[in-house]
């Protein structure tokens, strides 16, 4: 049974829950588990820099693990069973590269449903599936 999830949480959609978080916490009850919640906030083009403050990036980071934590508050499981994590770069790199050093056996990513007819999953969990060294649940919503 699955014991580490890692969950990918994208903090810029308005859904009331995250992508997954409901099918998470399913899995991680049934295993008694942990649940890492994860972000990856975009990397700001060079060129952009000038226009920014300076703490710009650490001041990102600092908003993304409150939003995180918050998320995590409202997770029915035990708090040392629950972890958050924040990145700074390409989703699926950052995604799969967090599940290698946490040693996550499950990586649980929202999915968009489709809008044509041969469209069959967004870029980035696409991605995750087919260079994941462990399970993957992709989640349509």
């Amino acid at each position: 049974m699955y014991r580490r999830l890692l969950l990918a949480v994208d903090l810029a959609d308005e859904a009331e829950t995250p992508k997954g978080l409901e099918e998470a916490i399913a899995v991680a009850n049934c295993a008694n588990g942990e649940l890492r919640l994860m972000n990856v906030q975009p990397l700001l083009p060079a060129t952009f820099m000038e226009y920014v403050p300076a703490d710009f990036d650490a001041d990102q980071e600092r908003r993304a693990k409150e939003a995180l934590e918050k998320i995590a508050l409202g997770v029915p499981l035990p708090r040392e069973r629950v972890s958050c994590a924040v990145a700074s770069g390409g989703v699926y790199h950052e995604l799969l590269r967090e599940a290698q050093e946490w040693g996550a056996d499950l990586i649980v990513v929202g999915s968009h449903r489709p809008v044509m007819s041969d469209y069959l999953l967004g870029s980035n969990a696409k991605t995750i599936v087919r260079h994941a060294q462990c399970s993957v649940l992709v989640v349509r919503t």
